[in-house]
């Protein structure tokens, strides 16, 4: 049976949000991934269900100086409400002038800080999964955020991972932190940096993480290795979280949020599954295909896009190797739809569709700025990140 699981409450006080505030039924967070979550999967995953839907990672410096890509990322889709949008920062004043520019010119109505990305191109500068151990880093850049967005009533949340490996774990203490500065929630990637995305997630870390905060009040939010609704109800079953945050389990797999929906509303395994037949799923890929070309406002980029998705949505389904080749090269929409046309209808493949999917990097030490683990409460200056967003 399902843990009796309270609403999750988002307060935006910017006037835009009947009683100041968004009411999430079924507690469940569509995870920003880089190159992935932009408005057109988004929009993809909130017509298949309820959830909160956080844009792609951008970064402070680029928003700051308003790179077109960037504020390509942060539009919002067809309808698109509240307007969450994932920072990544590495400095607390650039921190406040990117806030204020999102609340200042009313671009988000949330704003999620991204403490947990482990790929070495950002923990080599100290970004990251790599910033919480330098603590007062940490407090202070989170302290920024929350400062600047506070007068306009927009909520700041953080997301992290449990540490840089087992023997540099931060998630407590910089839960603690992040509590103190005024953070709405706290979600937390139940693996090391160092794992990357390979093994189990250690849920037991999710369980620690509410049992530390429990006094405060403050609702703790886990990730990791949901790939159906039962996996997400087992979650808060296991740990009591509050919430649930849903990464590469709803790749080429939208309809995972209606899977959790169902889930929540009634007792987790006696749910009933939504488990679409490939006719089904061929109808979800043209809807990405329509949405990804508006979206790019190119044909030609939109399908191309459109191609690292394929492999995931016919994962387990039994389809040519000639007809899989051809959905990996498409280039215009009509193509696409010759191809799908020519699918042939079958159940969906459950031993193998809920598979882990997506990225699987093995685990490794992650890579750190010299003298790094040195001393946490060293108030380190990083170089500004590089000026990009998104995959």
């Amino acid at each position: 049976m399902l843990t009796k699981t309270a609403p999750l409450k988002l307060p935006i006080a910017n006037g835009n949000f009947v009683n100041d505030e968004v009411v999430l039924d079924t507690p469940v967070v569509l995870a920003p991934m880089a190159g992935i979550t932009n408005s057109a999967f988004r929009t993809l995953c909130r017509e298949q269900g309820a959830g909160l839907f956080v844009s792609e990672m951008v970064t402070a410096r680029a928003l700051i100086e308003r790179h077109q890509e960037t504020l390509r990322l942060i539009t919002p889709g067809k309808g698109e409400s509240p307007r969450s949008v994932q920072l990544y920062a590495v400095d607390p004043k650039v921190t406040e002038l990117a806030v204020k520019m999102l609340v200042e010119e009313n671009l988000a109505d949330h704003i999620d800080m991204n403490f947990g990305c482990p790929v070495p191109k950002v923990t080599r500068k100290g970004g990251g999964a790599a910033l919480p151990y330098k603590r007062r880093l940490f407090s202070s850049i989170v302290k920024s955020a929350v400062d600047s967005a506070k007068p306009f009533g927009i909520p700041v949340t953080v997301k992290m991972r449990i540490g840089i490996d087992n023997d540099h774990k931060t998630y407590l203490e910089a839960a603690d932190s992040a509590v103190q500065a005024g953070v709405t929630w706290v979600a937390l990637h139940a693996r090391t940096a160092e794992q990357m995305y390979e093994g189990k997630a250690d849920w037991n870390a999710i369980a620690n993480l509410k049992e530390h905060l429990r006094p405060t009040g403050i609702p703790v939010l886990g990730n990791g290795d949901i790939w159906s609704g039962q996996d997400g109800v087992r979650m808060v079953n296991e740990t009591r979280c509050d919430g649930i945050v849903v990464g590469r389990g709803c790749l080429g797999r939208p309809w995972l949020f209606k899977d959790l929906v169902n889930a929540f509303k009634s007792s987790g395994e006696n749910s009933e599954r939504y488990l679409p037949s490939l006719f089904e799923v061929r109808e979800v890929m043209w809807r990405h295909g329509e949405l990804i070309v508006e979206y790019f406002e190119s044909e030609d980029r939109g399908c191309k896009d459109l191609r690292k998705h394929m492999a995931w949505y016919l994962k387990g389904f039994r389809v040519r190797q000639e007809l899989r080749r051809q959905f990996g090269m498409i280039s215009t929409l009509s193509e696409f739809r010759t191809l799908l046309d020519q699918l042939e209808d079958q159940p969906y493949p459950v031993e193998v569709g809920e598979k882990p999917r997506g990225r699987t990097s093995h685990g490794r030490p992650p890579t750190l700025p010299d003298g790094w683990l040195k001393d946490p409460d060293e108030m380190v200056h990083l170089e500004l990140e590089d000026a990009f967003s998104g995959g």
